[in-house]
C-alpha cells in the first residue's frame, strides 16, 4: 500500500482571527468617536446633531429615571446638548470622554432641575400661605387681598387644562394623583402642568409686588 505524503497545514485558528477582527473594529470605532470628538471642540454644528443623534436617548433615559418625569428629563436632555455646544471648549477629544462629559453635565443639569422644584414647592407654599381679606385699613392687609385677586385671575386666565389642573390643586386641594384621575391626564403631565402654572403665578407676584413698591 502506498502512502501518498500531504503538506503540512497548520491549523485553522477561527478564534484568534475573530478577536483580531473585534479588535479591529473596536478601533476603527475609537477613532471615529476621537473624530467626531475633536470635530465638536472645533465647532463643527453637524457634529452636534452626529452626537446628539447617538447619545442624546442615553443622555434621556438617564434624566427620565433621575427625575422620574418625561417632560422634565426632555427638557434636561435639550439642555445637556445646549450646554455642551457651549462648553466645547472643556471636552477632551478621546472615545471614552464624550459620553461620560455628557452624562457629567446631565447631572448638573438634573441637579438644577431638582432644586427647581424645591422653588417650585416654595412657590406652593407662597400661594396657598396668602391670608383671606380682612377688614381694615392696614396697607399690608390691602396687599394680601392685592395679591391673592391677582392669583385668581392669572390661574382664571391659563388654558385648559392647566387652569382646571390648578384648581384642583389650590382651591380643592387634591393631590396631583387624584387630579390625574379627574382629567384624565397621565401624572407626569399633571405635574408639568402645576409646575408651569406655578411658574406663571410667581411672575404675576413678583410684578404686583414691584408696582406696589
Amino acid at each position: 500500500m502506498t502512502i501518498i505524503p500531504f503538506p503540512a497545514r497548520s491549523p485553522r485558528r477561527y478564534g484568534d482571527l475573530v478577536v483580531t477582527q473585534a479588535m479591529s473594529l473596536e478601533d476603527e470605532q475609537d477613532d471615529a468617536v476621537r473624530a467626531l470628538a475633536a470635530r465638536l471642540v472645533s465647532g463643527d454644528e453637524s457634529a452636534l446633531e452626529e452626537i446628539y443623534d447617538r447619545w442624546s436617548a442615553l443622555v434621556h433615559t438617564y434624566a427620565l429615571r433621575a427625575l422620574h418625569d418625561r417632560h422634565d428629563a426632555e427638557d434636561v436632555t435639550q439642555q445637556v446638548f445646549v450646554a455642551a455646544w457651549r462648553s466645547r471648549h472643556t471636552l477632551t477629544p478621546t472615545p471614552t470622554a464624550l459620553p461620560a462629559w455628557l452624562l457629567g453635565i446631565a447631572r448638573h443639569k438634573v441637579s438644577d432641575a431638582r432644586a427647581a422644584r424645591a422653588r417650585d414647592a416654595d412657590r406652593v407654599a407662597a400661594v396657598v400661605s396668602l391670608p383671606g381679606v380682612h377688614d381694615g385699613s392696614d396697607p399690608s392687609v390691602d396687599d394680601e387681598a392685592a395679591e391673592r385677586l391677582v392669583v385668581r385671575q392669572a390661574v382664571d386666565e391659563l388654558p385648559d387644562p392647566r387652569r382646571t389642573i390648578m384648581l384642583l390643586a389650590f382651591w380643592e386641594e387634591r393631590s396631583h394623583a387624584e387630579i390625574a384621575e379627574t382629567v384624565g391626564l397621565p401624572l407626569g403631565t399633571v405635574k408639568s402642568h402645576v409646575r408651569r402654572g406655578l411658574i406663571k403665578l410667581h411672575q404675576q407676584l413678583e410684578g404686583v409686588r414691584h408696582e406696589s413698591r
